[in-house]
């Protein structure tokens, strides 16, 4: 995602985000701080793990208030444990307080989805296999914890339906199977002349020489693959294409399936099923 449009869509982000919390107004900060009141505030963590969210906070309070000043003592991507200090904000209180609860929201998932990712990330330790993410994603926080996922380790699957072609399942049953998919897709971005990779899901073995056979693709996603097939389906596409294995995949089980040689492991759990790191914001 280009820089310009990340900032476009975080400033739409936390417009929302403000209509949603302050309605009318932060009444509690209203009846009992005086409007030209200054002050500082640090954030502390409050958990192990990896930090998120850093730079997003950063370019938050500078929307709400760009008269507040902030300044970082650990860099996102970095290991973090309760007692450490991630940054410090200054300036109106007013400006504090109505960024607060956003910024602990945002940097709170964020590190969460990190601090996930690092785990998955570690348990490959000398292979080659990388991590992705899917579209599994909270709606209207995708680009922020497809962000988290890159600072934890991992590599981002795509960001949306319009920067890569997946032929899942249901494309290929309402286009009349694998070989009509994919020639259907080809000639597609031939029409359109959009430079977009192909990757396409498969079922099982047979879709996998079904998809040897017809070509015209970049990777092949072994979707719901035991370690049995999954080995076979590797040893089958040899390096003609990039092999992803998905689907059920856990901390547990992670390493057998890298070590069957698959390129990617993309892992929905990263942003689906994950527990916020707890820091807070206080003042001091």
């Amino acid at each position: 995602m280009k820089p310009t449009t990340h900032n476009r869509i975080l400033e739409e982000f936390i417009a929302g985000c403000l209509r949603e919390d302050i309605g009318d107004g932060d009444h509690s900060t209203l009846a009992s701080i005086p409007g030209k009141a200054t002050g500082k505030a640090r954030l502390l963590i409050k958990q192990k793990g990896i930090l998120s969210g850093c730079k997003v906070a950063e370019e938050l309070f500078g929307i709400i208030d760009p008269g507040l000043k902030f300044e970082a003592f650990i860099d996102d991507g970095s290991r973090i444990s309760p007692g450490d200090i991630a940054f410090h904000v200054s300036g109106k209180i007013h400006s504090i307080l109505k960024s607060e609860r956003l910024v602990l929201n945002i940097m709170q998932r964020m590190s969460g989805i990190a601090t996930s990712t690092g785990m998955y990330v570690e348990k490959l330790a000398g292979l080659d296999t990388r991590i992705l993410d899917t579209r599994k994603t909270t709606p209207g926080m995708r680009f922020l914890e497809k962000e988290a996922v890159r600072a934890g380790g991992g590599m981002n699957h795509r960001m949306g339906l319009y920067d890569m072609i997946m032929l899942k399942d249901n494309h290929i049953d309402y286009a009349g199977g694998i070989e009509k998919a994919i020639r259907k897709t080809n000639d597609y971005l031939k029409k359109t002349k959009k430079n977009l990779l192909i990757e396409i899901e498969a079922r099982n073995l047979d879709d996998v020489k079904r998809i040897l056979e017809t070509g015209g693709v970049n990777r092949i996603m072994l979707d719901n693959f035991n370690l049995t097939d999954t080995r076979e389906a590797v040893r089958l596409i040899g390096k003609r294409y990039e092999t992803e294995s998905s689907g059920g995949i856990t901390l547990e089980t992670i390493r057998d399936y890298a070590e069957c040689g698959v390129d990617f492991i993309s892992v929905g759990a990263l942003t689906h099923h994950i527990n916020s790191l707890d820091m807070s914001l206080k003042a001091f």
